[in-house]
């Protein structure tokens, strides 16, 4: 079977299962998982997710923080890396 047939076939409750699978790192019935079945359980989870998930919900998410830049008290900044600065020559 194609991949891609095969993950279009996980249903939400493969994928919680799946899910669950990776983090015990077993089966529901308690056998355990190999490296090589949790690896692909571990893509087919993450494909699931980028399909069916918005990303505040994928695993491994990290919410972004505000961007913050060193400036003076008014505002200015100074050493932003976007900022062209002039190349001092040091003879």
């Amino acid at each position: 079977m194609d991949l891609q047939k095969l993950l279009a076939r996980i249903t939400p409750d493969i994928y919680q299962n799946l899910k669950t699978a990776v983090e015990l790192g077993k089966w529901p019935d308690g056998n355990k998982l190999s490296a090589e079945q949790r690896q692909l359980c571990m893509q087919a989870v993450i494909a699931y997710e980028h399909k069916h998930l918005p990303p505040e919900e994928h695993t491994g998410y990290i919410p972004p923080e505000p961007h913050t830049f060193c400036g003076d008290e008014d505002g200015h900044e100074h050493d932003h890396p976007e900022t062209e600065k002039p190349i001092k020559w040091v003879e």
